[in-house]
């Protein structure tokens, strides 16, 4: 018994040795995040596409991103609606997945209204969609703020390479998304 196990290992050995050998996929929150690199240093058209009432102010408004400050751990993007040019996101690495966080600012470059919130994913997602429930910081911040119906928000990016990016907010009652055509690069 213990020469046929021998002999059927020896068999099997090269085909381990190879399977050892194949490469690896991009763990799905890098895979996300090398898709949006892709993207550094363009700007795309946007539009809202869901109609909840309290965005009936942005509907039809002209909306911009720009993918820009691309490093191997953030990437910046400014997100543009209308003559409004106060808001940033940034994505970063971080030892437990991606961060997400909101950049506010008034025309001088200062701080302005709600700033920096956001949140970290809890999942590995997929290489083409990363969810952000809202981190503690926020959560401090929002019930201070007297805004705590933002505790329970929930971020989305989605990525369809060559087609679209979309940004989301969700919480009960509540549904914002904005989609970028990555087929008409500005």
């Amino acid at each position: 018994m213990t020469r046929i196990s021998l002999l059927a290992f020896a068999a099997l050995a090269p085909l381990l040795a190879s399977c050892a050998s194949l490469p690896q996929a991009p763990a799905p929150q890098d895979a996300f995040f090398a898709n949006l690199t892709a993207l550094c240093g363009q700007s795309f058209p946007g539009r809202l596409v869901t109609s909840d009432a309290a965005d009936a102010d942005l509907a039809g408004q002209p909306m911009q991103m720009t993918v820009r400050d691309c490093s191997a751990q953030e990437i910046r993007i400014p997100f543009q609606i209308g003559e409004d040019r106060s808001r940033t996101w940034f994505v970063t690495r971080t030892a437990e997945g991606l961060t997400l966080k909101h950049d506010h600012r008034d025309p001088q470059g200062q701080p302005d209204g709600w700033h920096w919130y956001g949140g970290d994913t809890a999942t590995a997602g997929t290489a083409h969609r990363q969810v952000f429930p809202v981190d503690q910081f926020s959560i401090d911040m929002f019930n201070a703020g007297d805004a705590a119906v933002s505790t329970t928000n929930v971020w989305a990016m989605e990525i369809q390479p060559g087609q679209t990016f979309a940004y989301e907010l969700r919480r009960a009652n509540r549904h914002f998304r904005v989609e970028f055509d990555l087929t008409s690069p500005l």
